[in-house]
């Protein structure tokens, strides 16, 4: 199974950062940006990644990264987005990466306090389709939003203003080879933009997608307010640990623990969910 990162984009809500580097380029406590979501995907087992970006900095990637050796891989691949049209858009530049096989697809913002290996071992095993990941947060209205109807995903809302559920599609996902042709039946939002909820839902359609549940914090960093929670978050206890992943699905209240203190994430102003 490979791994793509999407990492491109303007980063406008971190300027004036982001006039002098590319968002994922950041530093996230003691780590460039980029390092987290790599780390989730070597954690997980994966060793064929390709990172997608974009932009006037997209040099910088290969200069910090390299073939990828400090993460133990024998190589690390590039391919470059020209303009914004979307997640949905330049996960599309990793189809002949693909090659016919199942990928997983991470946000470069995106931070976890655990890992996915059991989640990506699932999907291995699941034969065909896709699988998201779900998180409970408080104010659900400003993400993707899992609707769920006896322990089954029957649709994924973008930003609702009356959510059906608490959960939120992450951004880490999984998908089968099937996932291109869907992208090129994608038709534009009123952003412009070819929205990956598109994508999600038409494998929902299909009867073919399926869920777990993360466990531990999640947050992007695309934000000031959530670059800065990403920071504390991995200072006070570390990301990408090996102790703490993805659940089966069954919705439950998530527990994480931080720097062994115990936080319910229920609470909005501990909430580790990324920013619009």
């Amino acid at each position: 199974m490979k791994g793509v990162i999407l990492a491109g984009g303007l980063g406008t809500r971190l300027s004036p950062l982001t006039r002098v580097t590319n968002k994922h380029l950041l530093p996230v406590f003691n780590r460039p940006m980029i390092h987290y979501p790599l780390q989730c995907l070597v954690n997980a087992g994966i060793e064929d990644i390709m990172i997608v970006t974009g932009g006037n900095d997209a040099g910088h990637f290969l200069r910090l990264l390299g073939n990828g050796h400090e993460f133990g891989l024998r190589r690390l691949h590039y391919t470059y987005q020209e303009g914004e049209g979307g997640i949905a858009d330049a996960l599309r530049l990793a189809e002949d990466f693909a090659d016919g096989g199942k990928i997983v697809v991470v946000l470069g913002d995106n931070i976890i306090e655990g890992n996915i290996r059991r989640a990506v071992g699932d999907f291995f095993a699941q034969g065909s389709g896709a699988k998201v990941l779900l998180k409970e947060v408080p104010d659900p209205q400003r993400f993707g939003v899992a609707e769920l109807r006896e322990g089954r995903l029957v649709g994924i809302e973008e930003k609702p203003a009356k959510p059906k559920t608490s959960y939120a599609v992450i951004g880490i996902y999984m998908y089968d080879r099937e996932v291109f042709g869907i992208t090129r039946t994608l038709k534009p939002s009123g952003r412009g933009e070819l929205e990956i909820t598109d994508v999600n839902n038409a494998y929902i359609a299909q009867g073919t997608m399926t869920y777990d549940i993360l466990e531990g914090w999640w947050t992007d960093a695309g934000t000031f307010e959530s670059l800065h929670r990403a920071w504390m978050f991995v200072a006070e206890g570390g990301a990408n640990r090996l102790d703490t992943g993805a659940a089966p699905k069954g919705p439950s209240e998530a527990t994480a623990s931080v720097g062994g203190k115990a936080r319910s994430w229920a609470r909005r102003d501990r909430q580790a969910g990324p920013s619009p």
